[in-house]
């Protein structure tokens, strides 16, 4: 991601000076009602964020969008930023919805104060590299809010900086359980000798699944020519086969 600039900066100044006006002049905003009251106190917490030279009335930009998740403790570089979006339902990484926001923070049932919302979301980053099914669920949004515009698919480019960024702290380590094979690594290097086209939706989902199975087993014994992987992968297991094979006549 690129280093936050000096708009970014100032929205997170602004941020940060409307909503502790907006919080004192609602008793504090402890969160504690729920329902409709609990939605209007988000619509207003999410309208405070708004620039509205340049925002839509239902959606945070840009600028807007990346000040606010910066000020909530969500790291820019890493797999929070995938947690955070998840979480919003943004429909990209740079745009967060008014809908996604009301829902996403009512649902997770927190108090509408960002020092609650940082809570939170610190409390979910630590389970990801542990909660597979959690780490699954941002890891499966991460494709769709990664895509551009209409496209069906991820660029290789886009695919691997995103793998990049989740297969690290805070998110899962694609590194074998055992003699920590590092398979991130090995993935990396196929693909950009062996790989021209895109990543779709299957490939990146199925990725995920391989690489569970892969830091269980670096055997690759749960691996079979039958089995229902797609193309990609059974050229992976041909690839590093033959790759240790290479090494160990050397």
């Amino acid at each position: 991601m690129p280093p936050q600039t000096s708009a970014q900066k100032a929205a997170v100044s602004n941020f940060v000076a409307i909503t502790g006006a907006f919080f004192q002049a609602n008793g504090g905003g402890s969160g504690a009602a729920s329902g409709p009251n609990k939605d209007a106190q988000l619509n207003q917490l999410f309208d405070s964020l708004r620039n509205e030279r340049e925002d839509g009335k239902d959606t945070l930009g840009a600028d807007s969008a990346m000040g606010y998740l910066q000020s909530i403790g969500v790291g820019l570089e890493d797999a929070s930023l995938f947690l955070a979006v998840e979480l919003l339902q943004a429909p990209s990484i740079g745009e967060i919805p008014r809908a996604g926001f009301v829902c996403g923070w009512g649902e997770a049932g927190v108090e509408v104060k960002t020092e609650a919302q940082a809570t939170h979301l610190k409390h979910l980053a630590g389970l990801m590299a542990r909660e597979r099914d959690l780490f699954r669920k941002v890891y499966r949004y991460a494709f769709v809010a990664g895509k551009e515009g209409e496209q069906r698919a991820l660029s290789l480019e886009m695919a691997l900086l995103y793998w990049d960024t989740l297969f690290k702290r805070p998110g899962q380590s694609w590194v074998g359980s055992s003699t920590k094979i590092d398979w991130l690594n090995e993935w990396r290097n196929f693909l950009q000798e062996n790989w021209k086209r895109s990543v779709n939706r299957d490939m990146w989902n199925q990725t995920l699944e391989f690489a569970f199975k892969s830091i269980d087993d670096e055997s690759l014994g749960f691996w079979s020519e039958d089995g229902a992987w797609p193309g990609v992968i059974d050229e992976f297991v041909a690839w590093y086969k033959r790759k240790c094979e290479m090494e160990l006549d050397a």
